[in-house]
């Protein structure tokens, strides 16, 4: 590695937040405030740039000095070294927003008075493969596409909605959403991996259009490697929008077997059910959960495909594996731990009330003097047909659970906090819940065994 200095001012570049010790950064002496200009004399636009240009092993850098001197660094490194470098922003560009008005869009229906981060709509492409958020193409142009391609970008998810040209420029009130097959086929000829949303609306895009969608998406196979069905989530904030309908039991049900009879002709033709229904669907219909093989390895987890499912396995693993653990011993440290701490209370949504009991059960067919009562939240914030625990807020919690002896301890899920924060949605903060309860407060993850260790808690 060499250094060589020259003396240009620009006022371009991406600013360093951070350089990790032991680094090729810190070698060089980069610090904090500095700028990295370009790479192998190429602009770079975003951090898709940045991580493609630096995977050689010979580059050549150039930084913009705190006190404004240019250097060109030139680097010898293994291919997919890291740099060491942490910038201001992970994207290393502004955010996209959404140039979307989708009939069924959530933020469109948030109450009045919330932080205004909470009406910032994202669309940018990047976010999904850096974080999974899917993106319904509509702010791409054809060079963003083809520095997916260039790149070897994958997995792409997108919001597809429905393949019906006319429909989707009507479901997001975008004229350039129509496009939509043509944007995929050309990532579909490229090689590049996807996975698919639909959020379906009653009366809009389920039925024949679910059909055709399904059958159109199919045809991308084996690069579009699942799609989800998910329902319109509706809060009572909907003045001046789109009317919407709720989906009945009966209306589920026949979402269900749409979705079933194509997962059977999938399996046939290529080995993989590709299509599936999220938990909602079952719950509402009344209908058991698929066994875990129909979720092709949990593919749509982060779409309500099959988190219940998983849960309850990973939740009965741990039981079983304690439950062995138990003939192996003379002390049975389970009872008197539940001596000790006595009874908790699980505070969720009304989707997972019924699941949770039924788990419930399970453990107490095993450790009987282990006493858990799930209580139900209605949302009043969002309204009444909102039943997700992720969209639960701590005034509703406390509306729910002030007044009841809620015994030794609350569990509260993971996902009603912001993410990395102990803050919900309406910015109360767990320990103000906590105060006003007067109980203590545990959170559990979204996992199974992580509500199995938090229901068998031990005592001091």
């Amino acid at each position: 590695m060499s250094q060589v200095k020259e003396e240009s001012i620009m006022e371009e570049g991406h600013v360093i937040k951070a350089v990790l010790p032991g680094s090729i950064g810190e070698e060089l002496e980069l610090e904090p405030g500095d700028r990295i200009l370009a790479v192998n004399n190429q602009t770079i636009e975003d951090v898709f740039d940045y991580q493609y240009l630096i995977e050689d092993e010979y580059i050549e850098l150039t930084v913009q000095k705190i006190d404004g001197e240019e250097w060109i660094l030139e680097i010898e490194k293994d291919a997919d070294e890291d740099l060491g470098i942490e910038f201001e922003s992970s994207l290393m560009d502004d955010y996209h927003s959404c140039s979307n008005k989708c009939i069924f869009c959530f933020i469109d229906q948030l109450p009045k008075g919330m932080r205004s981060t909470m009406y910032f709509k994202d669309d940018d492409s990047r976010l999904s493969f850096l974080q999974g958020n899917y993106i319904t193409l509509t702010n791409m142009k054809d060079k963003d596409l083809e520095r997916i391609i260039k790149y070897k970008l994958s997995p792409i998810n997108i919001s597809v909605h429905t393949t019906n040209p006319e429909l989707r420029c009507m479901m997001l009130h975008n004229r350039f959403a129509g496009k939509i097959m043509e944007q995929m086929q050309k990532l579909y000829e490229a090689g590049v991996l996807m996975n698919g949303q639909i959020v379906l609306c009653k009366g809009v895009n389920d039925g024949d259009e679910l059909r055709k969608t399904i059958d159109d998406l199919g045809s991308f196979l084996p690069y579009m490697e699942s799609l989800s069905v998910v329902p319109v989530g509706l809060s009572d904030h909907r003045e001046g929008l789109y009317p919407l309908e709720a989906f009945t039991p009966e209306d589920a049900r026949e979402v269900i077997d749409i979705i079933h009879g194509y997962q059977k002709k999938f399996m046939e033709e290529y080995d993989t059910h590709f299509v599936h229904a999220s938990d909602e669907w079952y719950i509402l219909a009344g209908e058991p959960l698929p066994p875990e093989e129909n979720y092709d390895g949990y593919v749509q987890l982060e779409n309500g495909v099959g988190m219940l499912r998983l849960q309850e396995r990973e939740f009965h693993e741990a039981l079983n594996e304690d439950a062995a653990k138990r003939t192996r011993t003379s002390e049975n440290h389970f009872e008197k731990s539940r001596l000790k701490k006595g009874r908790c209370t699980i505070a969720t949504g009304k989707l997972a009330g019924p699941f949770l009991r039924e788990l419930i059960k399970d453990l107490n067919d095993v450790y009987p003097n282990i006493q858990a009562d799930v209580v139900e939240v209605t949302n009043y914030f969002f309204g009444s047909q909102i039943t997700v625990s992720g969209l639960l807020t701590g005034q509703d919690i406390i509306r729910a659970l002030k007044g009841r002896d809620l015994g030794e301890r609350l569990l509260l899920p993971v996902n009603v906090l912001r993410s990395g924060e102990d803050v919900l949605l309406d910015d109360m903060h767990v320990s103000e819940i906590e105060k006003t309860l007067q109980v203590p407060i545990r959170i559990v993850q979204s996992n199974g065994k992580d509500l199995y260790d938090a229901l068998i808690e031990e005592g001091d």
